[in-house]
């Protein structure tokens, strides 16, 4: 009966339209008031959730992200994609793919990233005959890259969800190769739809200045390597990376480029107290949630429930990618790790997949949420900057969705792509 309650105060509230940092915690203190627990269960639940010392990477990275996304590294990036593949068929679209890339490993952030090259690069790509489904399809999907970046906070969740089932410096590892896979299923679906409409291709402005913009733009993209090597090298932790990447986007913005302003500086930090108060709330809620299904033991019986359907671990591994997919499509990406984890991650572990992998596993099918309505952050971004209704991109998405699908599929069936770097550079034994 408990957990009939907490299911279904739950969903209702979300049918509702309740936002969703408040159905969690509404529907457990349902829970809990209908169980006769004590309400004090329910703060010592969200201060022990939010009192971690290494969720202090979360505000930091947040605050970096917005710091390069205000501080105008974004149109350096998109000259150096512009220059590198510009003069393929289509070429504004594959540029518009690899910026993407480039910045989501600067960001971090599949919504700053479609901000900052939806910005650039929509308008742009309209203006040379681009369609705008098109343009804002391209967008959107190749900016769900920013989830897999070392300065990624989703993965800080992620690893923090896991119970300290894996390490956040391996998981900052193994989200490049997936990264690099989702970049090339991207440019395969943005070029044959570039072919089958006739888009035109531009000018390969020449090696010169490939190299100039290259140069231009390396500041900003070396805070990937920083990252990468401090904690490779175990010179700094994961939060203090975190720390590291902020000071380097304030010395970038002010004194390198020189393209930061007083107010977007104070803009920047609004925006990253404001997403990091939401994040922080998820957390403290769904510890309480988390919390309740632990006592009902609710893996437990979702394992048990997936076995009668099938052990072959094939048909579990897309059972949870399923659904994944189905609850990221009304819950914010946060809110799905702090969920999805404890339920999942042990029935995909005893089924044999290692924790790293499940992680990219849990961070490509919670991006993929964000470009699919009824939430669809990235998506809903995209459109308003293009200026398109969601229905009328909707109907032409399913190339982009069959690409981050293939993706998807690549990392759930071949560990190698999640787990190859990793060992090679860590030594996991996973």
């Amino acid at each position: 009966m408990e957990l009939i309650i907490l299911g279904a105060t739950f969903f209702g509230f979300l049918i509702l339209g309740v936002p969703v940092a408040f159905a969690i915690g509404l529907s457990a203190i349902c829970t809990i008031l209908y169980e006769g627990l004590p309400v004090a269960v329910i703060f010592q639940q969200m201060m022990s959730g939010m009192n971690i010392f290494s969720f202090l990477a979360i505000p930091f990275f947040v605050f970096s992200g917005e710091l390069m996304l205000h501080g105008g590294v974004a149109d350096k990036i998109v000259q150096l994609a512009k220059n590198l593949v510009g003069h393929i068929r289509g070429g504004l679209g594959m540029s518009n793919v690899v910026a993407c890339t480039l910045f989501g490993g600067v960001s971090g952030s599949p919504v700053a990233d479609v901000s900052a090259m939806g910005a650039v690069m929509i308008p742009m790509m309209k203006k040379e005959g681009f369609d705008t489904d098109y343009a804002v399809n391209v967008t959107t999907h190749a900016s769900l890259v920013g989830a897999l970046m070392p300065t990624s906070h989703n993965m800080i969740i992620y690893a923090l969800a896991a119970g300290g089932k894996v390490s956040i410096g391996a998981l900052i590892a193994a989200g490049l190769l997936p990264a690099i896979v989702l970049m090339v299923c991207m440019l395969v679906a943005a070029y044959a739809v570039a072919v089958r409409r006739g888009y035109p291709a531009g000018k390969f402005p020449g090696w010169a200045e490939v190299v100039r913009s290259l140069a231009a733009a390396l500041p900003g993209l070396l805070i990937v390597g920083i990252i990468l090597a401090g904690i490779l090298s175990g010179v700094f932790t994961a939060t203090e990376s975190a720390a590291i990447a902020v000071t380097y986007s304030i010395l970038l913005t002010f004194f390198i480029y020189r393209t930061m302003t007083w107010g977007n500086f104070l803009r920047a930090a609004a925006k990253a107290v404001k997403t990091t108060g939401v994040v922080l709330l998820l957390i403290g809620v769904s510890t309480m949630f988390q919390y309740l299904m632990g006592l009902y033991e609710v893996a437990d019986l979702a394992g048990a429930m997936m076995n009668k359907l099938s052990t072959q671990p094939w048909v579990i591994f897309l059972l949870i990618n399923i659904i994944l997919f189905v609850l990221g499509t009304f819950m914010d990406m946060a809110a799905t790790i702090l969920i999805c984890t404890p339920i999942f991650l042990p029935i995909a572990m005893k089924a044999g997949m290692d924790p790293v992998q499940f992680g990219m596993l849990m961070l490509i099918n919670c991006a993929l949420g964000l470009n699919t309505p009824p939430v669809g952050t990235t998506q809903f971004v995209g459109c308003a900057i293009g200026g398109i209704s969601v229905g009328a991109v909707m109907r032409t998405i399913l190339p982009f969705y069959a690409a981050l699908i293939a993706a998807l599929m690549f990392v759930t069936y071949v560990p190698a792509f999640s787990l190859w770097l990793p060992r090679l550079l860590m030594g996991y034994k996973g």
